[in-house]
């Protein structure tokens, strides 16, 4: 399940295009021009946001794994729950870093960043209530995109990349309830 997972939210992410459209709308609906005029730069920023993206995906996939219990039971103790969850990621991680192919190096970068997401959003507890479309989300995915995007309209890359964020959210969810056979929350 785990490799299926990392391996579906990776094909996503790209099919998808939602980074790319998330920068593209961006740069339309503030005149940023200037984020796409040199082609290299353009391509490094897609891919710094696109490794972000990838972070939420995965921050988000992996809490919804953590919430499910271990399988084959109904009543399952919190140590088991926890043994479940640190296995489920050890070996999304894993399949993740086949799957991107990265040396060593990038995928303890990666596993660093992501328990950086999960030891902020463990911190900010559990929304209480749903944002509304114009709300900037309290997440790490928007103040890192907003500083990446655009760090000179800060408030408004914010917005740009909580809407992003929502996206992303969202197919993770479906995609991990999907593979994950749970019913929807």
């Amino acid at each position: 399940m785990a490799s299926a997972l990392a391996q579906r939210l990776c094909e996503a992410l790209v099919r998808e295009r939602i980074v790319p459209r998330f920068v593209d709308s961006y740069v339309v609906e503030h005149g940023r021009f200037g984020l796409q005029v040199h082609a290299a730069l353009y391509r490094d920023l897609l891919t710094l946001l696109q490794r972000e993206a990838l972070l939420a995906m995965s921050a988000r996939a992996l809490e919804i794994a953590a919430a499910i219990s271990a399988p084959g039971s109904a009543k399952v103790s919190l140590r088991s729950r926890r043994q479940f969850a640190t296995a489920f990621q050890q070996k999304y991680l894993a399949a993740l870093t086949r799957q991107q192919c990265w040396n060593a190096g990038d995928a303890l970068h990666f596993q660093s960043d992501l328990q950086m997401y999960q030891a902020i959003l463990a911190k900010a507890g559990p929304a209480r209530r749903a944002r509304k479309p114009f709300e900037v989300a309290n997440h790490p995915f928007v103040d890192r995109c907003a500083f990446l995007l655009d760090s000179s309209f800060m408030e408004k890359a914010r917005v740009a990349a909580s809407r992003a964020l929502t996206g992303l959210e969202t197919l993770t969810a479906e995609l991990t309830q999907g593979i994950l056979h749970t019913p929807s929350e």
